[in-house]
């Protein structure tokens, strides 16, 4: 299917090599539009643009990255959105360096609908995954997408969370739409491009490079009113998103952890910084000045057993291991194995390495 002519120019122009998002603003500012531009004569441009990104959009140099992205077209999931849509997410405009043009696979109402962003550590613990879920189906149940970046960990859970709840959930890649990173999350972007959202600046086939994952950040924050940080080390990238957040004039929340887990380094440091301290999706929803969301259901399985709600109680918040537990609970050690077990399989409790076990909140 042929390109619509104002799209083709913008995409002639944004994909030009070299021009990159501020070249193309500042061509936007000197001659009003994408045709406009790409009608100019290569010295104008090069009031703008350097010499070589002139002869660049004169050359036609993006022709090939055109078609490519007409092709991509051609599947009805997936659109391209620029700065002159209607579609465009207004809250992308208020950051200092909004995308040119946005590639999105699957649902284009979500990036313009009110969200939540959810990011934490790749390396997550069973507990830190089972709240970022939980947080994350509770704020999509009160109408608030969840924004994440798909990596594994507090990520990932976040995204399973928001798909579960009824304002579904978003991606925003590093990399372009048609590349899925990491590899071991193809079966959850599968369900985010079918029932969400994958969102991406970057052009078809760009690479996971380094660089990209800081840039995408200031967009998962951008698309959010606020941003939620479960698990985070001190030097987690979470916090370069949280960090955006702030500077973008989101709220920025944190959930406190063990002064024993590294994992809640990070979180802690932006409390003190400043950043909200949360025990539920209530504490946000307040905050937001938002309906509070439905009440989770009771916990089933053995957790109506009295003996093991006596090892619950003993297991507290903090990783044990079992013969600490049965010394707690004053159950024997047998009856401390077998309880265990059974609340693993009713996803109650998580085996950690070293033979500790750890509560996963309901």
């Amino acid at each position: 299917m042929p390109l619509d002519e104002d799209l083709a120019a913008w995409l002639r122009l944004s994909l030009t090599p070299g021009l990159g998002g501020t070249g193309l603003r500042r061509l936007l500012a000197a001659f009003g539009d994408p045709q406009r531009a790409l009608a100019a004569g290569r010295t104008a441009l090069a009031h703008h643009v350097p010499a070589a990104v002139a002869a660049a959009i004169k050359e036609g140099a993006s022709g090939p990255s055109v078609a490519a992205v007409g092709a991509w077209l051609d599947d009805p999931a997936n659109r391209v959105v620029t700065l002159a849509d209607a579609d465009y997410p207004q809250q992308l405009l208020q950051i200092p360096d909004p995308p040119p043009q946005l590639y999105v696979k699957g649902r284009l109402d979500l990036p313009s609908r009110p969200a939540l962003a959810i990011v934490g550590s790749r390396n997550a613990t069973a507990q830190g995954a089972a709240n970022a879920e939980a947080f994350a189906k509770a704020l999509s149940d009160a109408g608030l997408t969840v924004v994440s970046g798909l990596a594994l960990g507090i990520d990932a859970a976040a995204h399973r969370g928001g798909l579960a709840g009824r304002s579904s959930s978003i991606a925003v890649l590093g990399t372009g739409p048609d590349i899925v990173y990491p590899a071991r999350n193809r079966a959850l972007a599968h369900e985010l491009a079918a029932r969400g959202a994958l969102v991406s600046e970057f052009p078809l086939g760009t690479r996971p490079l380094a660089g990209n994952f800081p840039r995408r950040n200031r967009l998962i924050s951008g698309l959010a009113r606020g941003c939620l940080v479960v698990e985070a080390a001190a030097d987690s990238g979470s916090l370069i998103t949280a960090r955006f957040a702030a500077e973008q004039g989101r709220e920025v929340f944190a959930i406190p952890g063990s002064i024993h887990s590294p994992l809640a380094k990070g979180c802690h440091a932006l409390i003190k910084q400043g950043a909200k301290l949360v025990e539920s999706a209530e504490d946000i929803l307040e905050e937001l000045r938002l309906p509070a969301a439905r009440a989770a259901a009771p916990a089933g399985g053995a957790a109506t057993d009295a003996r093991a709600q006596r090892l619950l109680d003993a297991l507290g918040h903090d990783a044990q291991d079992p013969d600490t537990l049965a010394e707690r609970s004053g159950l024997a050690a047998a009856e401390v194995a077998a309880l265990l077990t059974q609340l693993e399989l009713d996803g109650l409790v998580a085996a950690l390495p070293g033979g500790l076990y750890q509560r996963v909140p309901r």
